[in-house]
């Protein structure tokens, strides 16, 4: 299996960064749709979409870089993000930031941003976990090829598992396949009428945190603070988190600040 999408002499295209830039794509296009329906200027969604993931990918990067220094003698390799290398959480954080600091400038609300880019980041999630296939990482314990073809998955996949001779776990497709999935549960969440802003970023948190903390006990490249897995450290505060937004939300009264609310009038500043 090839981890290049393109060859073109010594020009190549690595399937990696081109599912990263496919998910990228799709989620700005899934956000700047949102926004629209509530009257945000497009410049602005825009412009923050950019930063934030901008921000995301240079997290991403510094905390993976970080929880392996050993690999990285080399300044320089520090920068070939093509060669994988991101972690979410990072990526995750420094979005966070960025897109606080960019809506407190701007003096937009922060909530109601974020309850737009919840299913996007979940899309491109899932996209980008397509990186790792090809790129032959993020992967699960050793395996057999009687368990893979039971779980009645795509032979290329399978091919995909057996990496020098040896199967291993697809957790990454288990993961894409969460992420698709909580894309969907979304969409439907924002559509209900019953609904408050803050709460499809709430969903998002607690999904991703749940699943991811049980697919990261699979995984056997996680990155580890002592001796524990620091992605089921993060995914635990993320379901805290969303627990949290839930309660503070459902104690306001039953028609007050709905997600579906005010939709057809000028952006609140």
């Amino acid at each position: 299996m090839s981890r290049y999408a393109l060859t073109l002499g010594n020009f190549k295209i690595e399937w990696y960064s081109l599912l990263i830039i496919i998910g990228v794509f799709l989620a700005i296009w899934l956000i700047l749709k949102e926004a629209k329906r509530y009257k945000y200027p497009t410049d602005f969604v825009f412009n923050l979409c950019f930063w934030t993931i901008i921000m995301g990918i240079i997290g991403a990067r510094a905390y993976y870089v970080l929880f392996n220094l050993n690999l990285y003698s080399n300044f320089w390799d520090v920068f070939k993000i093509w060669e994988g290398g991101l972690a979410i959480h990072g990526g995750i954080l420094f979005g966070l930031l960025t897109c606080i600091l960019y809506c407190k400038k701007y003096k937009m609300r922060i909530i109601r941003m974020l309850d737009f880019i919840a299913p996007a980041l979940l899309l491109a999630q899932a996209i980008g976990r397509w990186g790792n296939f090809f790129n032959q990482e993020a992967h699960g314990a050793v395996t057999t090829l009687e368990h893979l073809q039971n779980l009645h998955i795509p032979d290329f996949i399978i091919n995909g598992m057996n990496i020098g001779g040896v199967y291993y776990e697809p957790t990454f497709l288990y993961e894409s396949l969460w992420c698709l999935l909580g894309v969907i549960i979304i969409l439907i969440i924002r559509r209900l009428k019953i609904t408050k802003v803050g709460q499809p970023t709430a969903v998002y948190l607690m999904w991703y945190g749940l699943g991811r903390f049980f697919i990261e006990s699979m995984r056997t490249d996680s990155l580890m603070l002592g001796g524990f897995k620091m992605a089921q450290i993060v995914s635990i505060a993320m379901i805290v988190v969303g627990l949290l937004i839930i309660m503070i939300t459902s104690r306001k009264s039953r028609y007050e600040d709905l997600y579906e609310q005010d939709n057809q009038e000028t952006v609140r500043f």
